[in-house]
């Protein structure tokens, strides 16, 4: 493909400003560490925004600076003292995100629950909205049913004709016009009535009129429904999805617009740590309860608390299958009835069991037992064998659901237990039932390897990829004293030298998700749909809630600076300035100068707080003499610079891609 001056000339800029960014990297890593210089106090208060919030939006740092550094910290450290009633209105939309999972299920149906239907084994509801979206799920669902009937009595080497496949597509091509024509009629109604018509549609016609609600068209038959009504419409498609959507549009919401910073920050990071795959089956469903009641209320509370309260989720449960997790000897693998007594149970076992109910169920599993330790709490080097990932399996049999696809919680399940004593760490656990799981994670919580593994990772995240060992052990010395206060391990961190040394600003590479909502931040975007930056995310590697390996997404460097990446980078800046990132408004940076020289300082200070390197300056300053790249005409040099251009540019440069 031949590419125009313009492209030829973005791209010799990205390339530019690549290798600026890999200089500068490289120089980061030699630096050594002076502990005389301070920060000056306009600094301090970029590199606490920069640090302990997805970055600062216009006007952030001299409000920072005007109450004082120490007061904004301590406010953000507790998160129930400050407002977000602003935040509360753009998410009341969502009512997926105040529903118990119980209730998503029950609004937006899992296939187990639309089988259960067809089976004659549950009703449909009563509610007409409610109604609709399960019908439609039924009808497709004995649609595919039917297929697969076919599918199985035709023999393999039947071929269809050419005159069949034709008279297939005509029919395919003449649904998509009836369905466009449908669509027009229903926008030409109010709101109600638009509605109440969808529903008297057949289901086929339904599904024909969502599948042709694209980009402005959606927005436009959407326009003037209530929250309700806007999610059955996208519900009778794919109810699962519109859970999934509201997930992932309020954690970045509320990332771009909370006024409780370091709680999200904090939310991203224990999520991450304690990291649940949104595609595994039940956890589409689990995962908003998940965030909502178990990750958030604990982000800067005891880490035991959390640790507990991660145990005991159904997402946790579901995604490392430890609700499918039996003692090898315990009344279920044995075939012993619930109603047996002990002598008999010992005469059972004994006997090596009656082989009744055997293998139905999956045994024990190790998952949760090796990634509590390994992911969680200890670290890979934390002291531990594979006897201990046994033992701590086999106390954790009987942490199991009930009917995770309907949205049941928690239980402990006796008979699924595993009897006996259990040898964690030197530490002798007794047989106690459910008792033995919380003795462990209590050992766990507390042990040094926890707290340094925990500290470390706390260290990477606010300080240095390869953070300062002495600053580790202070930390990890306040988790220990302080029974895992979270809240005080972070005061710790940022009391310390560590923190506020000038080799540390602008030293953290952003991971995609801090750069986008960052860029959003930066320049004021107004937010209508966040699904767009969810895509972008996608498309720079990190999807969210979608990392399947427990291991969670990389904080370091390495894992996000590359060519390809910083070139999705930089698209992305240049195509939100320039409002071609759709559900996105960025209005102009308030700069009034036709000097192209001029305006670009102004944009450096806004942007960047005047934190742009020389050769960065000097890349985009060349870069903007050209006509072709800037936009301006060659027999009009007078004609303003493009702002849009310059901030776009400003927000690809390596030192904003830093934190």
């Amino acid at each position: 493909m031949k590419l125009g001056r313009f492209q030829v000339g973005l791209a010799l800029l990205l390339a530019l400003l690549g290798i600026a960014f890999c200089a500068q990297l490289a120089l980061a890593k030699k630096k050594e560490r002076p502990t005389a210089v301070q920060m000056d106090p306009r600094k301090q208060a970029v590199h606490v925004l920069n640090r302990l919030t997805f970055g600062p939006r216009p006007g952030d740092v001299d409000q920072v600076m005007a109450s004082g550094v120490d007061k904004w910290i301590d406010q953000q450290l507790h998160p129930d003292k400050i407002d977000d009633g602003a935040l509360d209105a753009r998410l009341s939309p969502f009512r997926t995100l105040r529903m118990n999972t119980h209730e998503i299920v029950e609004n937006f149906p899992s296939d187990q629950m639309i089988k259960a239907i067809a089976d004659g084994k549950r009703s449909l509801p009563s509610d007409p909205l409610k109604r609709a979206v399960y019908q439609a799920q039924l009808d497709r669902y004995q649609n595919r049913e039917e297929r697969k009937q076919e599918t199985a009595s035709t023999a393999p080497t039947t071929a269809k004709s050419d005159k069949m496949a034709d008279d297939e597509r005509f029919l395919r091509l003449q649904a998509r016009i009836d369905a466009d024509q449908k669509v027009e009629d229903l926008l030409d109604m109010p709101p109600d009535e638009r509605m109440k018509s969808l529903l008297k549609l057949s289901p086929e016609e339904q599904r024909g009129v969502t599948n042709s609600l694209q980009g402005d068209k959606r927005d436009e038959f959407l326009e003037g429904m209530n929250p309700r009504q806007r999610e059955t419409v996208d519900a009778l498609n794919r109810p699962q999805q519109v859970v999934n959507n509201e997930l992932v549009e309020g954690k970045l919401l509320r990332a771009v617009y909370s006024n409780r910073q370091l709680q999200e920050v904090m939310t991203d990071f224990w999520f991450n740590h304690f990291n649940v795959f949104l595609g595994k089956g039940a956890d589409h469903y689990l995962l908003t309860s998940y965030e909502r009641d178990v990750i958030r209320p604990h982000a800067l509370g005891k880490f035991e608390d959390l640790l507990v309260a991660t145990a005991q989720s159904p997402a946790m449960l579901f995604y490392l299958d430890n609700w499918l997790s039996v003692g090898p000897n315990s009344d279920v693998a044995n075939g012993i009835p619930p109603r047996a007594n002990n002598n008999w149970r010992r005469r059972v076992r004994n006997n090596g069991g009656t082989n009744q109910s055997k293998g139905k169920r999956n045994g024990l599993n190790e998952n949760y037992g090796r990634e509590l330790m390994e992911l969680h709490t200890l670290g890979v080097s934390g002291g531990y064998t594979q006897q201990d990932v046994t033992e701590v399996a086999r106390v954790f049999t009987g942490w199991t659901l009930k009917q995770p696809r309907q949205g049941g919680g928690f239980t402990f399940e006796e008979r699924t237990h595993e009897p006996g004593e259990k040898m964690v760490l030197g530490h002798r656990i007794k047989p106690r039932g459910e008792k033995e799981g919380m003795e462990v994670l209590r050992i766990l919580a507390h042990h040094p390897s926890t707290a340094k593994f925990v500290c470390t990772k706390l260290a990477m995240r606010f300080v240095s990829d390869d953070p300062p060992q002495p600053l580790v052990d202070r930390m990890a010395q306040t988790f220990l004293k302080k029974n895992g206060n979270i809240r005080e391990v972070l005061k710790t961190m940022l009391d310390s030298p560590e923190f506020w040394a000038p080799e540390a600003y602008r030293a953290k590479v952003k991971t995609p998700l801090e750069f986008v909502v960052s860029a959003v931040r930066a320049s004021g975007a107004e937010v209508t749909d966040a699904m767009p930056l969810a895509r972008q995310l996608q498309n720079m590697g990190m999807p969210l809630f979608g990392m399947q390996p427990p291991t969670g997404y990389s904080m370091k460097a390495d894992a996000w600076v590359n060519s390809s990446a910083l070139l999705g980078r930089m698209n992305f800046a240049l195509a939100l300035t320039s409002g071609k990132v759709r559900g996105i408004q960025v209005d102009s940076v308030p700069v009034r100068n036709d000097d192209p020289q001029q305006t670009l300082a102004a944009l450096e200070n806004s942007l960047l707080a005047g934190d742009v390197s020389e050769q960065t300056h000097d890349v985009i300053t060349a870069r903007l003499q050209d006509p072709k790249l800037s936009h301006r005409k060659l027999d009009d040099p007078a004609r303003p610079p493009d702002i849009s251009l310059i901030t776009g540019l400003l927000l690809g440069s390596p030192e904003f891609q830093r934190r």
